[in-house]
């Protein structure tokens, strides 16, 4: 409640509000205080290390990986009689890879034949991925190859990723690796010279056109799950 002006609380009348001790013991408390505080700070501004708030771990890098769809951007590579080209073939195969790829985690980069990227181009991994001939041949002319480049900088990954891929492309599809069907084309194929020489490299042609153009086509999925595969082994170090 409030008072008249003049008139104190009731109580002893004429009584001070607070006696002298408590208003002693008040400025002493007072003074106390700030000397804690001052001291705080002190302490603060003198320390030879000031106190920093942790930082966050930054996580891992995702490795990336580089898919060649063989021809893209430049010509059709092989055609069959019915139209049916091998630039189609490659694209498609490049396309489901690297989703999957993606959903796993990896970062991908889907390149034409002769993208500009591949200028200097750093990756945990680079694969081209090509078709063989539409023309029949013979009834040996089936089957798939992968290889490196001839003059390889770190010839000892690139060996583990050509083995990674033939064993799991082999078992995925059930295609032979038609080994003795290497050629030239393929172990000094054009964008081995042109990557960062730190990047593994390899180049697949998934089989032939001809006599295995229905596990490339119709069941395309043996075939990516193949590559992707044998990619893992590789990056996975499985």
């Amino acid at each position: 409640m409030a008072y008249p002006r003049g008139e104190r609380p009731p109580g002893r009348p004429g009584a001070p509000l607070f006696s002298p001790w408590w208003i002693l013991l008040l400025i002493l408390g007072g003074l106390l205080a700030g000397l804690g505080i001052a001291r705080g700070l002190w302490m603060l501004s003198s320390s030879s290390e000031p106190y920093l708030a942790p930082q966050p771990t930054s996580s891992a890098r995702t490795p990336r990986v580089g898919l060649v769809a063989g021809h893209l951007g430049h010509d059709s590579g092989a055609v069959c009689a019915d139209g049916l080209t091998e630039v189609e073939v490659n694209v498609a195969i490049a396309r489901e890879v690297a989703r999957r790829l993606e959903d796993l985690g990896y970062q991908v980069d889907v390149l034409e034949e002769f993208d500009e990227r591949l200028n200097g181009y750093r990756a945990a991994a680079l694969l081209s991925i090509h078709a063989d001939s539409c023309e029949y041949i013979n009834e040996q002319a089936t089957g798939f190859k992968v290889a490196r480049a001839q003059a390889d900088a770190v010839p000892e990954q690139s060996d583990r990723l050509v083995a990674c891929l033939i064993s799991a492309y082999r078992q995925h599809t059930g295609l032979r690796f038609h080994a003795d069907s290497i050629t030239y084309d393929m172990t000094d194929y054009h964008a081995f010279r042109e990557i960062d020489p730190r990047t593994p490299a390899a180049i697949i042609e998934t089989g032939f056109l001809y006599l295995d153009r229905r596990i490339l086509t119709e069941r395309r999925e043996r075939v990516v799950e193949g590559i992707v595969e044998g990619l893992r082994c590789f990056l996975e170090g499985r």
